[in-house]
Formats: structure tokens, C-alpha cells, sequence
């Protein structure tokens, strides 16, 4: 089992979604989050003091797949989530040793 994680735009959040569905990946986690990476921020002024905002609001996708399904999974989310923009995200794949569903105790990828 592994676990994707995508930091995307919070506009591309549907998209990934409908992108993960299509997979029949229906289970995520969904967080939002700030950050910063090559997209550095923006300046703004605030009557008439200029402030830098170097932590941009984004968006966290969890899933955990089977592993015949990260590569498809991964693609799934770069193609949704891609504007060809700075700023686009990054995707982070963990391998899992174990997967348990609290409810029936179940191991690996009959949790999943």
C-alpha cells in the first residue's frame, strides 16, 4: 500500500476530486494548509505599508492505494491539478506497512 499526498491549488480541489473518482478512488483526506515554495508569496499594501505574504493558502489531497494503482493515481492528480503555472504543487508518494479500519479490525488492503 502506499500514500499519495498532493499540495495543490484550492481552485483545482474539484477537479482532483472528479480525477480520483473516475479511478474509483473514493477515500481521501482533504486539509487545507498554507505554504510556500518557488511561487515565493506576493506583496500587498494595507494602507500604505507594503507586507509580504510568503505563506499562500493550498490545499492537501491524502489517499492511500493499493500499489498497482499509484501510478495512475499520481497522473490522475498531476494532469487535474497542473495550470502549467508557478505554484502548481508538488505530490509526495510514502510506501505504508500497515493499513487498519478501527471499525473491523481488518489488515492491508482489505482496509483499504
Amino acid at each position: 500500500m502506499t500514500k499519495i499526498e498532493a499540495i495543490i491549488r484550492p481552485g483545482k480541489l474539484e477537479e482532483v476530486k472528479d480525477a480520483l473518482n473516475k479511478l474509483g478512488i473514493h477515500g481521501m483526506t482533504v486539509s487545507q494548509v498554507i505554504g510556500c515554495g518557488h511561487q515565493k508569496g506576493r506583496t500587498e499594501v494595507y494602507r500604505g505599508a507594503e507586507y509580504s505574504i510568503n505563506l499562500l493558502p493550498k490545499v492537501k489531497v491524502e489517499v492511500v492505494v493499493r500499489d498497482q494503482w499509484v501510478d495512475q493515481c499520481v497522473k490522475a492528480i498531476s494532469e487535474a491539478a497542473r495550470s502549467g503555472e508557478i505554484g502548481d504543487g508538488k505530490i509526495f508518494v510514502y510506501p505504508l506497512s500497515d493499513v487498519i479500519r478501527i471499525r473491523t479490525g481488518e489488515h492491508g488492503d482489505d482496509a483499504v
